[in-house]
């Protein structure tokens, strides 16, 4: 019996010290800081699994934006494309269906006329959140919006082009009447007759301005045998054609000497192909003048783009009036040369040479200042009768050198600047020219993506790019 009791008593107070024991245990427990961490970082790492789950999300979103934007921009750019067979709805919808968002266009618009197109789209695309449900965000969606136009803006061109002694070389002539040829009919295609105006600019040692122009301005006159203008330096700071001003007529004679009384290769061109063909529309009349083009004398550049630049100039609108009202140009026309601030017009100068500038010269005032003498050097070429008539001592007192290379690379400079300072794109073509050649025409242009150097066929692809860029087809949205 007392066994038991002492039994009894033993396992009470066993109980009693491990229960002593387990609270002890369990208070040390709930005061022990060492675990604090673990709770601390799996409660951030479900924090940044909820963020980047919502970081996911989101860049599902943007993919499925870019790809939508993506899709409605080549589509509204395909569609607004003038040369466009299909309706540009059908275009659009086609674009969207082989990128299998067909359910993501909203919709298409179309707004179109003579000389214009213009595309808008929309499309929004939903699907189902992923981590943003966490948020009470079921779905997201991604939208875009595009909009193209082409639009052939008003545009005056002078095609200024070179038809100097050696554009004969390596089938150079041919070459170019293929290239401009090209340009012309792209330019002139159906529907943008009336928009387009083309000054032929063709140039050798001089620029034939033809009777028409001249009877519009102040001249000197001399003879009828051909009609060029001497222009002062000062002209070459502007753009413009300075109308209150008299002009000198250019002497009508030929400098190159073959040992025959050769007449067909005057310093002032003489044939009425030569002469400029301004503010035209008539694509078979352009091409047939230059297809009639043929090499002459020297290189003077910068005449070219002078009458190049002053024919987009607004200076020359009331010559263009008279031609209008004369019926050498189109109705279609009138007010042209445009203002340079009309937002609808472009004002391009295509400059095109083989060359570089060289010397010029003219005959002395004192052998050329009677009606005798301007007939006198009409029926002979200036060597030939020099050679028969004049002591070989006395030969250089008849003539004297007007330009030189130097000089028509300034004067170049001066006229470029002055039509880039108006605001006119200026395109030059180096065609088979020497370093020196395409520095000058690159430093022409309006920048160095707007200069060309060609040789052979290459030229057809520089006039191709620079007719099919005139007609811009750009991105509005």
């Amino acid at each position: 019996m007392e066994k038991q009791t002492a039994k009894r008593r033993d396992f009470r107070a066993r109980s009693r010290t491990s229960l002593a024991a387990l609270t002890r245990g369990c208070d040390t427990f709930l005061h022990d800081e060492g675990g604090s961490m673990s709770y601390f970082a799996v409660v951030s790492s479900l924090v940044m699994m909820v963020f980047g789950g919502i970081g996911v999300d989101m860049v599902v979103t943007e993919l499925n934006r870019t790809k939508v934007q993506n899709t409605l921009d080549r589509a509204v750019l395909a569609a607004a494309d003038l040369d466009q067979t299909l309706e540009p709805e059908e275009v659009v919808t086609d674009y969207m269906t082989k990128m299998g968002l067909s359910d993501a266009l909203v919709s298409s618009d179309v707004d179109e006329g003579l000389n214009y197109r213009i595309v808008t789209a929309d499309g929004f695309v939903q699907m189902p959140s992923n981590f943003l449900q966490l948020l009470g965000i079921d779905t997201i969606s991604a939208s875009g919006h595009a909009q193209a136009t082409e639009r052939f803006n008003k545009v005056e061109v002078s095609l200024v082009v070179d038809i100097s002694g050696s554009m004969a070389d390596n089938s150079k002539m041919d070459n170019l009447k293929s290239a401009a040829s090209d340009f012309v009919d792209t330019l002139l295609a159906d529907g943008n007759d009336d928009l387009v105006s083309i000054s032929l600019v063709p140039y050798s040692e001089q620029v034939n301005a033809g009777p028409d122009i001249l009877s519009k301005l102040s001249v000197d006159w001399k003879h009828g045998y051909s009609h060029c203008l001497e222009m002062p330096e000062s002209v070459f700071s502007s753009a413009a054609l300075d109308t209150s001003m008299t002009y000198e007529q250019m002497q009508h004679f030929q400098w190159n000497y073959d040992g025959k009384n050769t007449l067909t290769d005057t310093v002032c061109p003489r044939y009425d192909y030569e002469r400029i063909a301004p503010f035209s529309q008539d694509a078979s009349a352009l091409k047939q003048q230059i297809n009639k083009l043929t090499p002459r004398a020297g290189t003077s550049i910068f005449l070219g783009m002078k009458w190049g630049s002053a024919l987009l100039d607004p200076s020359t609108r009331e010559i263009a009036s008279s031609l209008i009202d004369e019926g050498e140009v189109s109705s279609a026309f009138e007010g042209r040369p445009l203002d340079y601030d009309d937002e609808e017009v472009l004002k391009t100068v295509v400059l095109m040479t083989d060359g570089q500038h060289d010397k010029s010269f003219r005959i002395s005032s004192n052998y050329y200042d009677s009606e005798s003498e301007y007939v006198q050097w009409s029926k002979n070429n200036l060597w030939y009768w020099l050679n028969r008539n004049v002591y070989s001592w006395q030969r250089g007192y008849f003539y004297y050198q007007k330009y030189d290379a130097d000089t028509g690379d300034r004067l170049l400079d001066s006229i470029c600047t002055a039509a880039k300072d108006k605001g006119i794109i200026i395109w030059s073509i180096g065609f088979e020219v020497q370093d020196h050649g395409a520095d000058v025409m690159e430093s022409c242009a309006s920048s160095p993506s707007h200069f060309f150097r060609v040789d052979g066929t290459e030229i057809s692809e520089a006039f191709s790019t620079i007719a099919h860029t005139l007609n811009q087809l750009r991105l509005t949205q």
